[in-house]
């Protein structure tokens, strides 16, 4: 039976999701899992595969893989206890033997929490320029892909003490939500306004906007238009929350008091 799970992780103690020989990965921790469970023997044979690659540092909270296994009800049982604290799922579904996870979808959304003040009102006006199909060359590492890309919604609000740019598209280009966020930042510090990001996209020669740090970004959402049956945290991961939570908030309180009224960051973590 060909299972798909969507799932969660913090990442930055992963080098990424990738596997990579001798480094802990997001796929590496949830391949061995499957392996401890004995869902399958090889990753290949089993078609594991996920959306996408997140680059170290980068968190997911809608992130998908699927696989094929002859214990389907084990899988859904037992992963979430034995996946790391820092990786849960959070849904599954049976799938079509065609479904990919990377080509099946409709739609990816991400969100890039900034963790200092911002000018929200300019950023969301300068953020409705990258709608539509546009060249991403400048914002973006395009190599020898396709740099045009089609952005679908795009908007820019507060939450609580964070400044959040979500973005949905078809698909994206390597480092273009993270350059897409650095644009953003410039307009909300007053460097920059909405008719010089319409110019990068219109005339993209020149050099390339640098990304913001990984840190904020988070792989919100991805769109299947299929059902999925919710699951239940595990207790290990739901502990490794709150702790999380506790930490940054004590870090936070710790900023506040060594960095400049005026150049404070806030320290909290998603």
């Amino acid at each position: 039976m060909k299972l798909a799970f969507r799932f969660s992780y913090f990442g930055d103690r992963f080098f990424g999701s990738q596997m990579q020989p001798g480094l802990r990965t997001v796929e590496g921790e949830f391949i061995e899992a499957c392996r401890l469970l004995g869902l399958f023997d090889d990753w290949r044979e089993a078609g594991f595969v996920t959306a996408g690659r997140t680059d170290r540092g980068v968190h997911a909270r809608g992130q998908v893989c699927s696989f094929s296994t002859d214990e389907p009800d084990r899988a859904v049982q037992a992963l979430n206890k034995v996946l790391p604290a820092d990786i849960w799922c959070t849904a599954w579904a049976g799938v079509p033997a065609g479904f990919h996870p990377r080509y099946s979808a409709a739609s990816r959304t991400y969100r890039y929490y900034f963790f200092a003040p911002e000018n929200v009102a300019a950023m969301h006006e300068a953020a409705q320029e990258f709608l539509g199909r546009h060249d991403f060359s400048l914002f973006a590492r395009v190599g020898d892909r396709n740099p045009e890309r089609r952005i679908l919604t795009a908007r820019v609000f507060k939450d609580g003490p964070f400044t959040v740019f979500e973005v949905t598209g078809e698909s994206f280009l390597w480092n273009m939500i993270r350059c897409m966020a650095t644009a953003l930042d410039r307009v909300g510090r007053g460097e920059a306004v909405a008719g010089d990001i319409a110019r990068l996209l219109t005339e993209p020669a020149g050099q390339r906007i640098p990304a913001a740090p990984p840190d904020g970004l988070i792989l919100w959402d991805i769109d299947y238009g299929i059902s999925l049956t919710p699951l239940p945290i595990d207790e290990k991961s739901r502990q490794h929350l709150v702790d999380r939570h506790r930490y940054h908030a004590v870090m936070a309180e710790v900023a506040a008091c060594l960095v400049p009224e005026d150049r404070q960051l806030d320290t909290h973590r998603i």
